[in-house]
Order: structure tokens, then C-alpha cells, then sequence
């Protein structure tokens, strides 16, 4: 997902420096849309293992 992330702030890059307003705007928010949702996702990932612990016997 972060990768999809990366592709669209570069679109977005890419279409602000070209003058494309409209696209630089979508693909902007478009990849901090994804940005939120794997940076949310990871915090619970790594809320997840703390919990769990680290029980090697299995």
C-alpha cells in the first residue's frame, strides 16, 4: 500500500510541475488517503505483536 502511496505522490509531482492542476489535487490526496491508511494500519500491526508477546515455544 505505501507503494501505491509513492506511485500517486509522484503522479502528483509529475502533474503540478506540468501544470495540471486537477490531476496534481486528486493524485495528492489520493496518496495521503493511502498514506493514512497504512501508517494506521502498522500502528495496529505493532499493537498486535506487543500484545501477543513473543512466545517462541510454538
Amino acid at each position: 500500500m505505501i507503494h501505491w502511496a509513492l506511485v500517486f505522490l509522484v503522479v502528483a509531482a509529475l502533474a503540478a510541475f506540468f501544470g495540471f492542476g486537477g490531476v496534481a489535487g486528486a493524485s495528492a490526496g489520493i496518496a495521503q488517503i493511502l498514506f493514512v491508511i497504512f501508517a494506521g494500519l502498522f500502528c495496529i500491526a505493532l499493537i498486535v505483536k506487543a500484545v501477543e508477546g513473543n512466545d517462541y515455544r510454538r
